[in-house]
């Protein structure tokens, strides 16, 4: 994820209140939301970043950045795609 979030020109920063949300699993709200880049598309690929700019996962944004800035507190602004607790939540399924 380090190498990733070197090479993602997308990028969502989470608000701490949101990261452990995010790391079991669930979608980024945009009350969660603690900044995002300038110009993100909608249905493309970013890296999610805490506030801290330590590597949670990646996703989907759900939303350009423009439709972020007016968007409701509980709508959806990413797609969780995969996050560094996928490995323990599957555990027992990989071994």
């Amino acid at each position: 994820l380090i190498i990733m979030s070197v090479l993602f020109q997308y990028k969502i920063w989470l608000k701490p209140s949101a990261e452990q949300q995010f790391l079991y699993g669930h979608h980024i709200l945009k009350s969660g939301l603690g900044r995002i880049t300038e110009n993100t598309p909608k249905y493309h690929g970013v890296i999610v970043l805490s506030m801290n700019d330590l590597p949670l996962g990646f996703g989907v944004a759900a939303k350009t950045t423009a439709e972020c800035k007016h968007a409701d507190p509980m709508s959806i602004v990413s797609f969780h795609q995969a996050d560094i607790g996928e490995y323990i939540r599957s555990e027992d399924t990989l071994i």
